[in-house]
Order: structure tokens, then sequence, then C-alpha cells
């Protein structure tokens, strides 16, 4: 599938999806929310796909929020629809069964910011930026910020970031655990590529297994617990199950297939 506003390829197993406004900084406009879910539905649905990179083009910006000028004019309603569009879109990164990581290069402000949270791993560049910038607009984050920045960094700094519009710089971030590494510019896409490298060599029916766990310790209404007996269990009936505990007792790699 082609895009207008997003470049796709895929090497090695790894897809690599690159939001492409860098005259706009890479903002989000309607067109580009949808672009990124399908191209993160197409991406799930290939088996060759063992990875997902989602990135901004551009030295200066992942993303560096919303495409204000479609917000003038807007009722009541259709603000809670294009919330709920972005919403829909941010929650099927975060449950993607295969692996998200965001490569955020430069500034990560309002949607960017909720776009990077949703992916399951944040690679940030050293001259990055992360914020929530919304009340300067007399807005709030609408794709899931007030929720994601709570469950990472904690309830007394995600309310200090949104109600101040407070940017944090690389560093910062990961001192507060929005990000899992800083590295510099030109390591970024190769910070990346080395974590996938250890995580493709893992079960990928066992990876979409941590994930859908993780996830249900923040899903309202379910136990998180009872979330990972079922996943555990449903491990048992896989092959790659069989080759782990094979290979273990051999004492060689294993070679999984995800089946």
């Amino acid at each position: 599938m082609s895009f207008e506003n997003l470049l796709t390829k895929t090497e090695n197993g790894i897809h690599t999806i690159t939001i492409n406004r860098p005259d706009k900084l890479n903002a989000l406009n309607k067109k580009t929310v949808q672009e990124i879910g399908d191209a993160v539905k197409d991406a799930i649905a290939e088996s060759a796909v063992k990875g997902i990179i989602i990135t901004g083009a551009g030295p200066k910006s992942f993303v560096a929020g919303a495409d204000i000028s479609e917000f003038v004019g807007l009722s009541v309603e259709q603000g809670k629809t294009m919330a709920k569009a972005g919403q829909d879109v941010f929650k099927l990164i975060e449950e993607s069964p295969k692996p998200i990581i965001a490569a955020v290069n430069g500034f990560a402000l309002g949607g960017g910011c909720e776009l990077a949270m949703a992916c399951h791993l944040r690679v940030a560049s050293d001259n990055a930026k992360f914020g929530q910038p919304e009340v300067n607009l007399g807005l709030i984050a609408g794709y899931g910020g007030t929720q994601r920045l709570t469950q990472l960094i904690g309830k007394a700094k995600s309310l200090e970031l949104h109600m101040t519009a407070d940017m944090l710089t690389a560093q910062q971030a990961l001192q507060f655990g929005l990000v899992n590494y800083v590295v510099s510019p030109d390591q970024l896409i190769i910070k990346c590529l080395e974590l996938f490298e250890k995580i493709k060599t893992k079960a990928p029916l066992a990876i979409a297994g941590v994930i859908a766990s993780v996830n249900a310790y923040y899903t309202d209404g379910v136990n998180g617990f009872d979330a990972e007996v079922t996943e555990f269990g449903k491990c048992f009936a896989t092959t790659d199950f069989k080759e782990g505990t094979t290979a273990f007792l051999e004492k060689r790699k294993a070679n999984f297939t995800g089946k």
C-alpha cells in the first residue's frame, strides 16, 4: 500500500514507518493518523515482519504535535470524534502483537509524545524533547496522553507536565522512565535495530503474550494476573514452546518459527 504522508520499508524482518511531513515538523493531521493505523495493520498482517519502527522524517522532529489548523471551528462532538479516532489508532499500536519501537528524533510534542508512548519501547536521540503542551491552546491531550504519561512516569510528574506544558530533555525523559535509551542521532535507528536483533531470536508468540499480559495491568476491568495465567497457558500449545524446551535440554540455540 502506498501512502501520502508516510514512507515505509521492510528490511530483514523489520518494518519502518516514517512520518514524512518534514515541512510541517511531521505534525499529525487526520490523514496521517489514519495512514499510520493502516500501515501498522499491514505490518501486523505481514508474516515476514517481526517488528516495527516508527520515526519521523528529518533531523528536527519525530512529531511536533497535531495539525492545529484542523482544530479550528470544531464542535464538542467533532472534537470528541477526533480524539476517539486518534485513540483507536494509538491503541492499535499499543496492542500490536508484534513489538513496536519509537525512534524519537527531535521534537515529540502533543500528539507526537502520545504516539511515542503508545509504542512498546522508545529510543530517543540526545536532541529529543518531549512534552504535552496542549494547555497552551486551551486544550488537553486527546490521544491518550493523560493516561499513558501517568502510567509511565507517575501521577505527580504527569500532572505537572500537563499543567505547565514544560518540555523534558532526552536525558530527563530517560531519568523519569519515559524512554528506554538515549543515543546520538546517528545511532538512533542502529540502536532500535540492535534491540530487534535480540527480540527476533525469541519466540514470537511468547513476545505477543508478554505484550498482552503487561498491557492487562493497565486495562480497566481486567485482572493482570489472570491475563498472565491465560497467556502462560497458551504457550504450551505452541510449537515454539516444544522447540524452546527441547533446545534448552539439548544445550543448543532454539529455532523459533512463530507457530
